[in-house]
């Protein structure tokens, strides 16, 4: 009797334990999948990033170089105009 109610418990724990242990697996790999979906998106975020500096240099050249090589088209206003030379 008693080796039957020994084997009866270790069966029930070893089943028991065998079915969280299977469900803490499945979140570690869960856990991994999305720590390197996570890394993934950070790397694609500092792609952009610098394309984005990029193209912002690119733009205060142009315009650094535009503001070069402007010439206005309409005349001063009076308040702006040198004093005329008597």
């Amino acid at each position: 009797m008693l080796k039957t109610l020994a084997y009866s418990l270790m069966l029930a724990s070893t089943i028991g334990l065998a079915a969280c242990d299977s469900k803490s697996e499945n979140k570690t790999q869960q856990a991994e999948k999305h720590a390197e979906k996570a890394d993934d998106k950070a790397a694609d975020a500092a792609q952009e990033n610098a394309k984005a500096a990029k193209a912002q240099a690119e733009a205060r050249e142009a315009k650094a170089e535009e503001d070069q090589t402007f010439v206005p088209t309409s005349p001063l206003p009076e308040s702006s105009q040198p004093a005329p030379k008597n």
